[in-house]
C-alpha cells in the first residue's frame, strides 16, 4: 500500500468513525484553565492533549501515521481539547469565538448524519417551531448539550417572530 492510499485510508476512516463518537460532555480535566501564555497547548501544555484513544499528543507523529502505527480513531479530537482553546479564547477576551468552540465539544456527541438534519432543518421554511424545540430537546437530553440546545430554541423563536419558519411558507 502506498502512503498516498494509507493516507486516503486514514481520512476516510476519520469520516466515518466521526459519526460513532462517544457522548461524553465537554469538560477539562486539567484542574486549571489554560490562557494565552499556555498557546499553543500543542508545544507548551501537550500533556494536556489526549486523542480519543488516550493516545498522548506527542505520540500523534507523521511517521507514525505513514507507518500505519496510529488509526482513524487516534486523531480525533476529544471535546476536553476544544475546550481547552475555548479557554485560551477567553484568555483573550474572544468569547464568542470560545461559545463556538464549546458548542463544537458537545457535537462531537452527535452523528454526522443527525448533525446534516438538523442543520437542514435550521434553513428558512424547513421546519416548524415545534419541530425545531423538539430538536432542541433532542440535544439538550439525549447529546448533553444545552449550549446548543439553546441556539436551536432561540431559533425556533426568532423564525417564528420574523415568519421564517414552515408555518409561514
Amino acid at each position: 500500500m502506498t502512503q498516498e492510499q494509507m493516507l486516503e485510508q486514514i481520512v476516510k476512516q476519520v469520516m466515518a468513525s466521526m459519526s460513532a463518537a462517544p457522548a461524553e460532555a465537554p469538560s477539562c480535566a486539567c484542574g486549571d484553565k489554560v490562557t494565552k501564555e499556555d498557546y499553543p497547548i500543542g508545544d507548551k501544555r501537550p500533556e494536556l492533549i489526549i486523542s480519543a484513544t488516550g493516545k498522548q499528543y506527542k505520540e500523534l507523529t507523521l511517521d507514525k501515521l505513514l507507518a500505519g502505527e496510529l488509526t482513524a480513531e487516534d486523531l480525533r479530537i476529544r471535546p476536553e481539547t476544544l475546550e481547552l482553546q475555548a479557554q485560551v479564547a477567553e484568555s483573550v477576551h474572544r468569547d464568542a469565538f470560545a461559545g463556538n468552540l464549546r458548542r463544537a465539544a458537545e457535537l462531537i456527541a452527535v452523528p454526522d448524519a443527525r448533525l446534516l438534519e438538523i442543520y437542514n432543518a435550521l434553513r428558512p421554511y424547513k421546519s416548524t417551531k415545534d419541530e425545531l424545540l423538539a430538536i432542541s430537546e433532542e440535544l439538550k437530553t439525549q447529546y448533553n448539550a444545552p449550549i446548543s440546545a439553546a441556539l436551536v430554541a432561540e431559533a425556533a423563536e426568532v423564525y417564528y417572530v420574523r415568519k421564517r419558519s414552515k408555518e409561514f411558507k
